[in-house]
């Protein structure tokens, strides 16, 4: 990490409210977790008085398969930002320049900031067809955040094979594919893969995640991880969650069926993005985006104010939620 680059650095905008009397739609969070999360935590602190197998072998194990690769490819992070933060500082160095997407996650274009790099920024439907050549990295999300664009895993692999022949490392962040049926990159040769558990799991507080690299690279990242980089109490409750099949099936299908239905329900008062993930960009046109936010807000419903997103000046974002939340964010949108 370059010291200069990190004395000029700020804080990117997230989504997220602290205020337990507010309903949160403004963080793209599963508002349900898998059944057993308790017990396997709580059962866990047994083990949390001596240090864990740092090789963290039973997490390894159900992150290869939940993502289908090997599991000595997978490397434990204590979340999908760790992970991509890891991938960026141990590939990018001063001066060299980054694709990154928008409008997109903003800690994308900081992490490569904060090596002292340049991000070239592309717009994000534009990114598969852009020239890797000359860059030392290429970052994608998948679904993107905040527009809700899938990628298909075709187009991917195509420009990830390009990006191998520009020796231009490929980041894809996955951290909501998990929402889809769409099949992970992860195994596949030039590429780092970032999962996240946080969103798909609803669990952001527990900071678990992983990368999935091949080769020299994925040396270069298990070398590169800080030891214990991941609690016993993360470990046993991301191998749990990773497992719970049933649990994921049901999330996608209630997700699919309330994204569509509050599409169909804003689609009069709002430019609505197609999405792929559990949210909705919303274009709100010539009203004053803060004040919106701050009258749902007041109704008791939080909303994200997408204009912190480079590109973007009249959005906000909303998650998708269960039906029941889902009714009192209509209600506070006066729909």
């Amino acid at each position: 990490m370059d010291p200069d680059a990190v004395r000029d650095a700020g804080r990117v905008p997230h989504g997220g409210s602290d205020d337990p009397d507010v309903l949160d739609f403004s963080a793209n969070v599963n508002p349900r977790t898998p059944p057993g999360v308790r017990e396997v935590y709580e059962a866990a602190l047994d083990d949390a008085g001596r240090y864990p197998n740092d090789d963290y072998p039973d997490f390894r194990d159900a992150a290869a398969g939940y993502v289908d690769c090997a599991p000595e490819r997978v490397v434990p992070t204590p979340g999908g930002l760790a992970g991509i933060r890891l991938a960026v500082e141990t590939r990018v160095e001063p001066g060299d320049s980054v694709l990154v997407p928008y409008p997109s996650f903003g800690e994308y274009a900081r992490e490569v900031e904060l090596q002292g790099a340049d991000p070239a920024f592309v717009p994000h439907d534009e990114l598969l067809d852009a020239d890797p050549n000359g860059h030392a990295m290429a970052v994608v999300c998948n679904p993107n955040n905040p527009t809700g664009t899938l990628y298909g895993a075709d187009d991917l692999r195509a420009f990830a094979a390009r990006c191998r022949e520009a020796d231009t490392e490929l980041l894809v962040d996955e951290a909501f594919l998990g929402f889809t049926d769409e099949e992970s990159l992860a195994g596949t040769p030039g590429v780092v893969v970032a999962r996240s558990l946080t969103k798909l799991f609803g669990l952001p507080g527990l900071r678990a995640g992983f990368l999935v690299a091949t080769g020299d690279r994925l040396d270069n990242l298990r070398t590169a991880r800080r030891a214990w980089n991941l609690g016993t109490p993360a470990a046993a409750v991301g191998a749990h969650a990773m497992r719970r099949a049933e649990f994921v099936a049901e999330t996608r299908e209630r997700v699919a069926s309330e994204r569509e239905r509050l599409r169909a329900a804003l689609a009069d008062d709002f430019d609505v993005f197609d999405s792929a993930a559990p949210f909705l960009l919303l274009d709100v046109g010539d009203r004053d985006v803060a004040a919106l936010c701050e009258a749902t807000e007041a109704r008791g419903v939080a909303i994200r104010d997408a204009t912190t997103f480079r590109g973007l000046d009249s959005h906000v974002r909303i998650a998708v939620r269960t039906p029941e939340e889902n009714d009192r964010l209509l209600e506070a949108l006066d729909v």
